[in-house]
């Protein structure tokens, strides 16, 4: 029969423990985290700031040291292994609990921050938009958080996404702010001699639909690649060859010329989604109430039914 744990074994269990996570940094939990949230190394290396090659270096790194295996690698990115989804899973936890302490030191500070998780060209509409959502006089920051994986708020990750459906998550609420259309492109006056090349996002980073496309429909035909959705329509601009943007991008660009109509596939209805919790609190309240009147009042040029007519001083033109 199993002697009972004694105070004294216990202890020298819970050391044993802290002193096997001691011998493990913190870096390589953060790094594992930043690669499971965006599904490989080239988008966990934009997170991180660090090249694709050293993030793959240090998830080696960090496997060994752990003992199991935590990935699954493929030529579509990294998948978790169910160890590594326990792993995943209990380090959430704790990054939540890093993100409250900060987030209590920022509000002791009089600091509060408002996370906005949003994929690459939405990010870049806000972005060029900030004066309509954060004011001089707010007592708030925004830090805008850029993936085009799915904005998770479970884990308090974000306090707002954007999202391409409506959430099904019994603790979040939604707005629902239009719908989002995209087309292929290309320079104009490109010669058609190389109409017949087109440029894509690396396999590895093609979660979104839109830039699925390309490896659907044209593969044999891709010319050019880069890592980040944000670099296509600047190779689409050099003649490259022919891409897949949104239409809010892409039809207000004088440098591009549209193919043909909407790939009607690819249109999906768009969400500000959030904590049903946190939605109350007033900096969040008043960056939601802003966000919706920014989405909506660039809800034709998101589903591609006119050129922007702008009415607000706050709202700017989005091309460069």
């Amino acid at each position: 029969m199993p002697m009972p744990l004694t105070p004294r074994s216990a202890s020298s269990r819970n050391a044993r423990y802290v002193s096997e996570m001691k011998n493990i940094a913190w870096d390589g939990y953060q790094v594992f985290l930043a690669v499971a949230q965006q599904g490989g190394l080239s988008a966990a290396s934009t997170v991180l700031g660090l090249s694709s090659a050293t993030v793959g270096r240090h998830m080696l790194e960090f496997e060994r040291e752990i003992g199991v295996s935590l990935f699954n690698r493929s030529q579509s990115g990294y998948s978790l292994t169910e160890a590594g989804q326990q792993l995943f899973e209990r380090l959430l936890q704790m990054d939540l609990a890093a993100r409250n302490v900060e987030a209590w030191r920022e509000e002791a500070n009089g600091i509060p921050t408002v996370r906005i998780s949003a994929g690459t060209w939405v990010a870049w509409l806000i972005s060029k938009n900030l004066p309509a959502i954060r004011s001089t006089d707010d007592p708030f920051r925004v830090e805008l958080l850029i993936s085009e994986q799915r904005a998770t708020l479970a884990h308090r990750e974000s306090d707002i996404g954007v999202r391409a459906f409506e959430p099904v998550e019994s603790n979040l609420a939604a707005v629902r702010v239009g719908e989002v259309a995209y087309a292929a492109y290309q320079a104009k006056h490109l010669p058609a001699s190389e109409q017949d090349r087109w440029v894509a996002v690396s396999k590895e980073n093609a979660i979104s639909a839109y830039l699925r496309w390309p490896y659907m429909n044209v593969p044999d035909r891709i010319a050019a690649l880069v890592n980040r959705p944000r670099s296509l329509r600047d190779l689409i601009r050099s003649g490259a060859g022919r891409g897949i943007l949104p239409c809010f991008v892409g039809d207000q660009d004088p440098q591009l010329e549209r193919i043909d109509d909407t790939l009607e596939e690819l249109r999906h209805r768009q969400w500000l989604v959030m904590n049903n919790e946190d939605r109350h609190r007033a900096d969040i309240r008043t960056v939601i109430d802003r966000l919706t009147v920014l989405m909506r009042h660039y809800a034709r040029e998101f589903s591609a039914e006119t050129y922007p007519v702008l009415s607000s001083s706050k709202a700017t033109d989005i091309n460069d």
